[in-house]
């Protein structure tokens, strides 16, 4: 149960999923590494040097919709009471309607002062109605744990009969039933300030700091548990019907500051491109109302229970003594304890645990073979290794992410310019680093649009791109016997960007 709170930290990350879709252009040809056009305030900053003198801004809107769905089997699952599959699907909805992003840029003789306003990582919210399938393995894992003590205590107390293992309290079998639910929320807003300098008329340079600002919320719960068919809490708390819910209600926040480098250089009809982005350091503080069950009152509620049933207090207080039972208690609430300390752990109230953004790097090259047609291709590298998460959970990766790109744009006439383009994400993912509480699949995304040329100072875009995801599967030897896992995702946006020159 404890456990199954850990889902609250990464459903949606700022690390492994760095938002670089923070212009139209980009979903419209996802190559613009080495792009000159306002855009470039984000992928090619250097390059913005080469606009023409004035300012230059763009408004861009994007709407992205998304799935998370994880498969499990596990043997226990057969003993949950509502559902005795032992195959579960859990899905997950994630939809931000309004993923804002500015550019702007002001060109001065060889100078250019640059601004980006976006949304740089995460940008939604994602949603588990039924919760996950860590929370059904847990609680599955609590239902077999408590029968088999039942039993235990039993043995001792009456060989040969059923008391607290018997169907009218916690049975023997470990059957189970419970409601859960899981939603994540996490914005991190970017802000950069920078400027290029064109050396000559073939090499410019830039320089620039983003400041972020991450916003979470993180809420979800565990209740209703029932085990046999005696309510959880009754063995608790019986004053209190939520004495054995778990609930989680934490607000984050934090600032982080990335310095940026670039450099952009032509050489007649090509064009290359770098950009350095360094590690943000980013430290969210915990502002948490949250609710965890104890068991130091077990054995209190077990002596009320004998006495209920005829027992004396004495003989009750003198079975759950004996080594065999206080062993067995004392082994359950330690290892309780521990898993919930370990999950929630995080979410204490007033606590700062990190959440970097990693380093980044960028190269790109441009081709114009004729003078409507332009290919592009580029290479991304993410330090995800060197940012820092929760107990370290980065060192579990095997590298860094690798992203390749190309893309191609023709001048299809005066108004219409059309472009295509494509992109692959390869994670360093292991076994041990996947969960249903932060995952990820390697994938392949495509994206096409146009570009309308409304007036000499004036261009609409229009883009739409998905993302084709693969399938990672896990599987692991746990108390029920063995634990497998897919997930996969689906992703859709839809943008639209009014760039203008003054």
């Amino acid at each position: 149960m404890a456990l199954a709170m850990t889902a609250a930290q990464h459903v949606f990350a700022g690390g492994l999923l760095t938002n670089t879709n923070q212009n139209i252009a980009f979903n419209r040809n996802f190559s613009r590494d080495a792009a000159i056009g306002i855009d470039g305030v984000y992928s090619n900053p250097a390059g913005v040097a080469f606009l023409g003198q004035g300012a230059h801004i763009s408004l861009n809107w994007q709407t992205v919709i998304q799935t998370r769905t994880i498969k499990n089997e596990y043997p226990l699952f057969a003993n949950n009471a509502d559902n005795s599959s032992t195959q579960r699907t859990f899905k997950g909805k994630a939809f931000a309607p309004v993923l804002p992003s500015i550019q702007f840029a002001y060109n001065w003789k060889n100078f250019s002062f640059q601004s980006n306003f976006a949304v740089g990582g995460g940008g939604g919210k994602c949603t588990f109605d039924d919760g996950l399938g860590s929370f059904e393995k847990i609680v599955s894992e609590t239902a077999l744990a408590a029968s088999g003590l039942a039993q235990t205590i039993d043995a001792v107390a009456m060989p040969g009969q059923k008391m607290f293992s018997s169907d009218a309290y916690l049975g023997s079998t470990g059957k189970y039933s419970f409601n859960s639910y899981m939603r994540g929320r996490q914005y991190y807003y970017g802000l950069s300030l920078g400027a290029a300098y064109k050396i000559n008329p073939s090499l410019s340079v830039f320089a620039g700091v983003r400041g972020v600002y991450a916003l979470t919320n993180y809420y979800g719960y565990v209740r209703d548990i029932t085990v046999g068919n005696m309510p959880l809490y009754q063995m608790l708390d019986p004053t209190k019907t939520n004495s054995a819910d778990i609930e989680l209600n934490c607000d984050q926040s934090g600032i982080g500051f990335t310095p940026i480098l670039g450099v952009d250089y032509k050489l007649g009809r090509w064009n290359f491109a770098a950009k350095y982005e360094f590690k943000t350091r980013i430290r969210l503080k915990n502002k948490s109302v949250n609710q965890a069950p104890s068991i130091g009152n077990l054995p209190a509620n077990l002596v009320a229970a004998f006495v209920k049933a005829g027992v004396s207090t004495e003989t009750a207080t003198a079975i759950l003594s004996t080594s065999t039972v206080a062993g067995t208690m004392q082994a359950l609430k330690t290892k309780f304890d521990t898993e919930l300390s370990e999950a929630i752990g995080e979410y204490e109230d007033g606590k700062k645990v990190p959440g970097d953004i990693p380093a980044l790097l960028t190269v790109g090259v441009g081709y114009n073979p004729i003078d409507p047609l332009r290919v592009n291709v580029g290479f991304h590298y993410y330090w995800d290794k060197q940012a820092e998460q929760y107990n370290h959970r980065e060192e579990k990766l095997k590298r860094g992410t690798i992203e390749v790109n190309a893309g191609v744009e023709y001048d299809a006439s005066k108004l219409v310019t059309v472009s295509a383009g494509w992109q692959n994400t390869s994670y360093g993912l292991t076994s041990e680093y996947m969960n249903d509480k932060s995952f990820v699949a390697s994938s392949n995304s495509v994206g096409a649009g146009v570009c309308l040329h409304l007036t000499k100072k004036m261009n609409l875009n229009l883009a739409y791109f998905c993302t084709l995801y693969g399938h990672e599967k896990t599987s692991e030897t746990a108390l029920g016997g063995e634990y497998k896992a897919d997930y996969t995702r689906t992703n859709h946006v839809f943008g639209a960007g009014l760039d203008i020159d003054f």
